[in-house]
Parts: structure tokens; sequence; C-alpha cells
């Protein structure tokens, strides 16, 4: 059997990015359920209604269906780890960061659960999505370890340039939690008018407004920097190119700014706010590369030292690890 199932690096590489896209589209549909008011078409979990099978009406058929998807993105995830263990030459990095996806799409989908059965309680919401952030740090992570062999790249001796992505990468994350929160405060709770609605009220009726002037204000300064941190790396390597993480980063800022102006000013229409929710994840992913191309520091002293980015990080530590 295990031989059956051994693949080589490239085909590992591309089993990888399948995990990586599958991971990305559950967030996309996952945030379609909630602006489209179908949080609670299943009240019940993990059955709908007590059945197995929801009922033939639209907001039960949208919740249930992304159930559906999620068990398909698990099945996914599974395989990538099985496959991680017969690949050839077999890697230990691989190996442990590729455990991580279907421990993330369990602890997902039990989260999941709690949600539905708290009545789509903000914190359970916001707590859901986040989740999915954290579990595609380590989808981009075994995609890039699987697009680079260990020792393949050099270790960076700019230090600055390194720091300042990092940095952004923490505002980034910032800036997604301070959005969950003014969509947690805003009128899409998930559930249907006539539900039990819960929404962020800490502020009474200036919650969503409160929530919303945090999230703009994060969301400036992470664009200001990230056009800082551009026109310091354009300084520092000359002419950049069109697929450069920072410059895609820019871009989608600049349009995510107007996206959110327009959406609140509409007073939030769904279809927008959707919009807004995948561009975010796509934002969040372009920064996660953008710290993987910028790769781990060189040791003081020693600028020509080997770097293998990120990977160093689980394959160092994955040799101390006897394997089995």
């Amino acid at each position: 059997m295990r031989a059956r199932l051994q693949v080589n690096e490239s085909q590992f590489r591309i089993v990888a990015y399948v995990a990586l896209t599958a991971l990305t589209l559950i967030v996309f549909t996952g945030a379609a359920v909630r602006l489209s008011d179908s949080g609670l078409g299943c009240p019940t979990w993990p059955r709908c209604y007590g059945h197995v099978y929801p009922p033939v009406a639209l907001h039960p058929l949208i919740e249930f269906s992304n159930r559906v998807i999620s068990g398909f993105v698990g099945v996914i995830t599974v395989v990538v780890a099985v496959l991680a263990f017969t690949r050839k030459p077999f890697r230990r990095d691989l190996a442990w960061l590729s455990l991580a996806l279907p421990f993330g799409v369990v602890c997902q989908a039990v989260l999941g659960g709690f949600t539905v059965r708290e009545k789509l309680a903000p914190g359970f919401v916001m707590s859901h999505f986040l989740l999915s952030m954290v579990i595609l740090i380590f989808a981009v992570w075994l995609a890039w370890n699987a697009t680079h062999e260990p020792g393949a790249r050099r270790r960076s001796s700019d230090r600055l340039m390194v720091w300042a992505v990092r940095v952004l990468a923490v505002l980034c994350a910032a800036t997604l939690a301070a959005g969950t929160m003014a969509t947690a405060a805003g009128p899409h709770s998930g559930g249907l008018v006539g539900q039990h609605i819960k929404r962020l009220t800490f502020k009474g009726a200036d919650t969503l407004e409160w929530a919303v002037n945090q999230h703009a204000t994060i969301a400036a300064v992470f664009g200001v920097l990230t056009v800082l941190v551009w026109m310091l790396k354009r300084k520092r390597v000359g002419q950049l190119d069109p697929l450069e993480p920072l410059t895609l980063m820019g871009v989608m800022l600049a349009a995510q700014g107007l996206i959110g102006a327009v959406q609140y000013e509409l007073k939030l229409p769904g279809q927008m706010v959707w919009v807004h929710v995948v561009m975010a994840t796509l934002t969040w992913l372009v920064t996660l590369w953008a710290v993987a191309t910028e790769g781990c520091l060189a040791k003081r002293g020693d600028p020509g030292g080997n770097d293998e980015t990120i990977d160093t990080i689980v394959a160092e530590w994955s040799q101390s690890v006897p394997a089995r």
C-alpha cells in the first residue's frame, strides 16, 4: 500500500497546492453562509433538524452544503498527510506540517458545531474565521516547503527588510481580527430576521461605528507601512517583479480600502461584504508569501549564511525527532 501511494517531489508539491486552494475556498463558502443569513439554516449539529440531510429549503441547503464541502476539504487534508509520509525522498518537515492541516479541519468542525449550538454567538463566529487564517499559515508553509528543498535558498543579511515584512504580517493579522469584530457588530450576524440573533453590543448602539473605525485605522496604518516597505525594497534591489508580493499587497490593500468605504456608505450590502472577506483572505495569503519570500536571517557577521527560509524552522527541529 505504501508503494502504491508513493509520490515524488513534483507530485507532492501539486497536492500541497491543492490543499492550500481547498482551505482557501472553504473560507469563501463559509463567508457566503453567514452573509446569506444561512448560519442557522441547520440549527442542530452534526445533523440538520435531526436528519443526515437538510430539508429542501434555501438556507438549510446553503448551510448544509458548506458542511459537505468542509468534509471534502477534510478528506483532501488527510490525503496530503498520508502522502507526506509516502513521499520519496521522505522529509520530516513536510510530514509534521501536513499533520497540522487535518488537525486544524477537525478543530474547525468542532468549533463550527459549538458556533451553531450557541446560536452564532459573536465570539464563536469570530474565532471560526480566525482559526481558518491560522490553518492557512500552515497550508502556505507546507506549499512553500514543498516548492523549495532545504538548503536551496540563502539566508538574508538584510535584517531591516526581513523584520519590516514580519511587522506587516502582524498588522495584517490585527486588521483581520478588527474586521471580524466589525462584521460581528454589523447587520450580518448569520441568522434570519426572527431568529435569535446575537451581535457585539459592548458599546451599545455605537458598537458598529466604533468597530469600523478601529478596523479602518489599523488597515490604514497597514497600508501606509506596506507602501513604505515596498519603497524600501525597491531601493534595496532596484526594479521589482510585477508579481512581487509587496506590490500585490499594495494593490490589494488599495482595492480593499475602496471596497470598504463604498460598502459602509451603502449600509453594508451582503454581496460587497463577501467580496471584502474574499479580498481580505487573499491579502493574508499574499502577506504570508511575502514573509516566506524574505526568508530567515543569517547570523550576525555571516552574510553568506545558508538559508532554507522558513522551511529550516521545522526541518532543523524535526531532525531531533527519530524517524519511524
